[in-house]
């Protein structure tokens, strides 16, 4: 074989080399952005993503601003950029402008009657879009409850009589549309203390209920006290099948403090969220084993949140 053979077959054999490494390496290629369209489809469509329910008290820009309002707010849109499906439910107090801010009435939603102290109540749900966040605002209404001028208290500064049957409705009028959306929350977060039964509820009157029975229920502590208390039918109004008289300790002398204190009691972790908590409640916090998140300021609370939600579903 003379040296011209030699160097063609030289050079036949270090083709087919080279061919043989740009095709693994192509095929290499090809498997990774397999896996990364297989593992983005699975996230998508078969993985769910943690689901977080928002029962909120106050919303910017439907009330004023506030500590809360703002965490109300920009809280569930951090959250869902972040990955994670939400729902976000609060009263629809008369002073929220339905024109201005586009709210309308949810007909499949909307038509139960809630009994309190053997009163019929319809349920009335309605919806707005914060499309800048692009999420939904779900609110719970009634005509008896929410039609007037002002939230907790009139015009003259008096607490309105029948705040402990609002909170009933609203606290019971969230549960009952999430069983109708048929969304089993991961998380529930409440804020506020409107939403202070929802612990209770949750944990006793709906703990048979797949949609509830492994919700983790987290409840925000703010500076939101009130002096006056509820009447003392209060105690008999909010019980419902599950709810023993054991669990009705601290609703016998309604105060701002005692329906924190059961709300703590029902709840699986805390968020102290402001600096103004009444001393009361975070004395008795301590005394208390569970998971508790102190971030008061609204300084990168979102990934705080976050990563506080995570833990609780087990993430790391």
């Amino acid at each position: 074989m003379n040296q011209h053979q030699k160097r063609g077959r030289g050079n036949e054999a270090s083709f087919f080399m080279n061919h043989i490494e740009i095709s693994s390496l192509c095929f290499f290629c090809f498997l990774l952005t397999f896996a990364h369209l297989f593992t983005a489809f699975i996230n998508t469509y078969i993985m769910e993503k943690p689901r977080i329910l928002f029962v909120e008290q106050a919303i910017t820009p439907y009330l004023k601003e506030t500590h809360m309002s703002k965490i109300g707010r920009f809280l569930p849109q951090g959250i869902q950029e972040r990955g994670k499906e939400i729902r976000t439910f609060m009263p629809r107090f008369g002073s929220i402008n339905e024109r201005r801010n586009q709210l309308h009435e949810v007909i499949r939603l909307s038509g139960m009657n809630l009994i309190i102290n053997d009163t019929d109540h319809p349920l009335i749900i309605k919806v707005a879009s914060i499309q800048q966040a692009r999420m939904q605002i779900y609110f719970i209404d009634n005509e008896d409850f929410f039609h007037r001028k002002f939230t907790i208290k009139d015009k003259a500064g008096r607490f309105y009589e029948d705040n402990d049957e609002r909170t009933i409705f609203f606290s019971r009028g969230v549960l009952e549309t999430v069983k109708k959306l048929g969304w089993g929350p991961d998380i529930i977060h409440c804020h506020g203390w409107m939403s202070a039964l929802v612990p209770l509820y949750v944990k006793r009157a709906y703990k048979d209920n797949p949609l509830f029975s492994d919700s983790k229920v987290v409840y925000s502590l703010y500076g939101d006290d009130f002096k006056e208390t509820f009447r003392d039918t209060f105690e008999k109004k909010l019980r419902l099948p599950g709810i023993t008289p054991k669990d009705l300790k601290y609703y016998k002398e309604s105060s701002y403090v005692n329906i924190t204190k059961a709300a703590i009691d029902y709840a699986d972790a805390i968020i102290v969220a402001s600096e103004k908590v009444n001393p009361e409640l975070l004395e008795y916090l301590e005394e208390k084993k569970k998971p508790i998140l102190v971030h008061p300021s609204v300084d990168n609370y979102v990934e705080s949140y976050n990563a506080f939600f995570d833990s609780l579903l087990g993430k790391k």
